[in-house]
């Protein structure tokens, strides 16, 4: 099992999303939270997955040096629509902007996850597909400001009241849309400790 292999290795989860970690510890792996700071921008020209490839690597190189037992990962959500990057919303009044640009569409969200060693970095993503119903004003009203919009990609959050309400079909991962492709970081993880453990 991962779980018992991952006990020898110092596995650090450097998110501070609170669904992230909550899918983190759901997934049974044994991890410490350690979050550093970065400026989150990155160069015009990047597109879709492109951009989380570009943050979460960056959030990685933030762990300059690491021990031969450390294993680091960083991730990074944007939600993509009409070929441009949401991110988290300014404000509420932001937050209803957007929310009110994804009713009636549909749109793509992007997770990235960097997992870095002492001896190498592997970058992969994920997308899934989002289709938003209308959602009336009152109701986006309600949401904005009984939620917590403000720190979600794309201002909402698929497992929450707008989710229950305005996410009519998805295509892809539901934990991506969360922020976390669960099955690519197993995968990944269970990869990478199989190359520095003996079965």
């Amino acid at each position: 099992m991962l779980e018992q292999k991952l006990k020898s290795f110092d596995l650090v989860l450097a998110s501070g999303s609170p669904r992230r970690q909550n899918l983190f510890a759901a997934m049974g792996l044994p991890h410490r939270i350690e979050v550093r700071s970065i400026e989150e921008v990155y160069p015009e020209d990047l597109k879709a997955q492109d951009i989380t490839d570009f943050l979460a690597l960056k959030k990685a190189d933030a762990f300059a040096s690491l021990n031969p037992n450390q294993i680091i990962v960083t991730c990074d959500t944007i939600v993509w629509h009409n070929h441009r990057a949401l991110e988290k919303p300014k404000d509420k009044t932001h937050a209803l902007e957007m929310l009110s640009g994804l009713c009636g569409d549909v749109h793509e969200v992007f997770t990235s996850v960097c997992i870095k060693t002492e001896d190498q970095t592997t970058v992969f993503n994920d997308r899934t597909q989002v289709w938003i119903d209308q959602v009336s004003m009152e109701d986006l009203r309600h949401y904005v400001n009984h939620y917590e919009p403000l720190d979600k990609a794309g201002g909402y959050g698929i497992q929450d009241f707008f989710g229950f309400i305005g996410v009519s079909k998805i295509e892809g991962c539901y934990y991506n849309v969360m922020g976390l492709p669960t099955r690519l970081v197993y995968q990944n993880l269970r990869k990478l400790v199989k190359g520095k453990t003996k079965d």
